[in-house]
């Protein structure tokens, strides 16, 4: 349980720098991504989540 809170707290950490590093951006980027047609940012979330996959898999300890 402690691990999962870490991986969440971690999650959030990285997910909350962009906006507050870059606050203006981040707004304009919302603007450009909700004109977006719905298959793109299924394909973006595809990917997103294989690329997640794949880091999982790299940290994940090695069982023998």
């Amino acid at each position: 349980m402690k691990f999962f809170l870490c991986v969440i707290g971690m999650a959030m950490i990285i997910e909350g720098l962009p906006y507050f590093a870059f606050p203006d951006k981040i707004k304009i980027w919302i603007e450009q991504l909700i004109d977006l047609p719905d298959d793109h940012l299924r394909l973006l979330g595809f990917f997103l989540m294989l690329g997640g996959l794949f880091f999982v898999y790299l940290g994940k300890p090695a069982q023998f």
